[in-house]
């Protein structure tokens, strides 16, 4: 992983020897960075997928890199499912230290007049009561270990509302107040809990947007694309998922430890709450 050391070489408020992370979503994108950029910090982690083969994938990357991670299936609708990878962390590790709530499907682009049954049903199943089963799945786990750190995926849209965009921004507002609820009331348990929004993020996800009706990418597309979204942060660039996985590594080590109920945004200043 990009600017990472092994287990062991970070400075000791970023150091995460000795503990252990549950990461949704870590097949791919950001959240497959977030669980490179854990383990290099030195957790051993338990890669969260929906897809068994990118999730496998994430842990054959970070074993490679001399890092410690298991592969457990997970489909974030589902609370048994969500449990069973918080008790696998424990199981396989010894405890739970960390839970980052990140995965999720796309959510189709279209204005809340025309929104279906099926549209609204799989963005609530999967981008806020997930992350609330996921909460609910790490509290038990994370008490028993003294306290630890929850990161939730929230999205910089919250600010700025858009056209076609609402069911994504009304799913994502929904999780970052449930993460400002559940840090007062977790608090007093020694749990912190965070959440990222991430601005325009060039990951797999981002790809439909220059992707060929052949799947194939088109460069001159995706290059106009980000200049595009560059200009309109202020300082000129876009987010790549390293730069969220440097954003949840600071979120779960001792580094933030006064930090909890927060909605971080690493988006280049692209909104300004």
């Amino acid at each position: 992983m990009s600017g990472a050391g092994g287990p062991g070489g970070f400075p000791a408020p970023f150091d995460l020897s000795g503990r252990v992370a549950a990461v949704t979503g870590a097949g791919s994108g950001m959240g497959r960075a977030i669980a490179q950029t854990l383990a290099a910090a030195g957790a051993s982690v338990v890669v969260g997928d929906i897809v068994d083969a990118t999730g496998a994938e994430t842990v054959d990357l970070v074993t490679a890199a001399g890092g410690r991670a298991v592969f457990q299936p997970v489909d974030v609708a589902s609370r048994p499912s969500l449990e069973g990878l918080m008790a696998r962390a424990v199981d396989e590790f010894g405890a739970l230290h960390i839970a980052c709530n990140l995965g999720g499907p796309p959510i189709p682009l279209v204005e809340m007049a025309d929104v279906t049954d099926e549209q609204w049903d799989t963005a609530l199943a999967t981008h806020l009561r997930g992350v609330v089963y996921g909460c609910q799945a790490a509290v038990p786990q994370l008490a028993a270990a003294g306290g630890g750190a929850i990161v939730n995926m929230s999205s910089s849209t919250i600010d700025l509302p858009t056209a076609g965009n609402g069911l994504y921004t009304l799913v994502k507002t929904g999780v970052a107040h449930l993460t400002k609820v559940m840090a007062l009331e977790l608090g007093p348990r020694g749990i912190r809990v965070n959440a990222i929004a991430p601005g325009v993020t060039i990951t797999g996800f981002s790809s439909r947007w220059f992707r060929g009706e052949d799947g194939a990418i088109d460069e001159a597309r995706r290059a106009a694309w980000i200049t595009d979204w560059e200009s309109r942060s202020p300082l000129g660039r876009v987010a790549y998922p390293e730069d969220q996985a440097w954003l949840v590594l600071y979120l779960v080590s001792d580094a933030s430890r006064t930090v909890t109920g927060q909605v971080v945004r690493a988006n280049a200043g692209w909104t300004l709450p």
